[in-house]
């Protein structure tokens, strides 16, 4: 799954995806790297007031200064959507930017945009197959599949060609993902209100927004038919018993609840 840290070349290619790249044709690499900008869209603003002078050269020399490994490890972007587990009506895009731990873990933040003043407002942790069978029952209800999200054509890399997508993809359509989101920005866009919320990925055509999608689509440059297409050849794999548990009609979800503090000192 980590084509995209391959592509840049911050990391060394997997035997068979460094095959499928030198054997395919330098045209069909560039196919679609032009869509790896999307047209911005409007976001409401974050709370506070503009930044300051000052504080624009206090962050440019930070970023010049300071070493930041987790950042510079991410490698991987993917765009798709989500909903709250407790409510299906309620979806929203996620951009995540992810880093490859390990052949099995992947971790991922989760941004409202592909935008400089977008805001984060989630997190993912993606396990391959083998791992989420070794879950307990009980965590296997706060994961979701990948199989639709990728046969459908709704995940998408964007910026990488057809070629290694389909090699990316091929890898994601086993995996899981549990993913939390901090900032309900369907409902508060302007503050990070309220607690994290367990998110889902949808499973069978006709649940997420087609208007979500068309937005995506137009915005990106892509075609969510276009890509379905193209990975009809990815086998559908058997999903997990335990994931996707909201499919029996209830859903883990998370509550405030007020608890005496333990080992209180001062």
């Amino acid at each position: 799954m980590s084509f995209l840290h391959n592509f840049t070349c911050r990391r060394c290619f997997s035997r068979s995806l460094a095959a499928t790249l030198v054997a395919a044709p330098l045209a069909a690499l560039a196919g679609r790297g032009g869509r790896a900008r999307a047209a911005d869209r409007p976001l409401a603003p974050a709370p506070g007031s503009p930044k300051s002078a000052r504080s624009d050269v206090l962050d440019t020399a930070a970023d010049a200064l300071q070493v930041k490994r987790p950042i510079d490890a991410m490698s991987e972007y993917l765009n798709g959507f989500h909903f709250y587990a407790d409510d299906m009506g309620r979806q929203v895009e996620a951009n995540h930017f992810c880093t490859h731990l390990t052949e099995d873990f992947h971790q991922c933040v989760i941004y409202e945009a592909n935008q400089k003043n977008a805001k984060l407002i989630g997190i993912e942790y993606i396990v391959s197959e083998r791992l989420f069978r070794t879950l307990p029952e009980d965590e296997k209800k706060l994961w979701h599949s990948h199989h639709y999200e990728v046969k459908s054509g709704m995940l998408v890399a964007p910026g990488v060609p057809d070629l290694g997508e389909h090699a990316f993809m091929t890898d994601l359509v086993t995996t899981y993902g549990k993913t939390w989101h901090t900032w309900q920005v369907d409902r508060n866009p302007d503050f990070p209100l309220g607690i994290p919320q367990l998110m889902m990925g949808f499973t069978a055509d006709g649940q997420v927004r087609q208007a979500l999608l068309d937005d995506r689509d137009r915005r990106f440059g892509v075609s969510t038919a276009g890509e379905k297409k193209n990975r009809a050849d990815i086998p559908t794999p058997r999903i997990v018993p335990g994931a996707n548990s909201w499919q029996g009609g209830t859903a883990m979800q998370v509550h405030m609840v007020e608890r005496p503090v333990k080992n209180l000192k001062g």
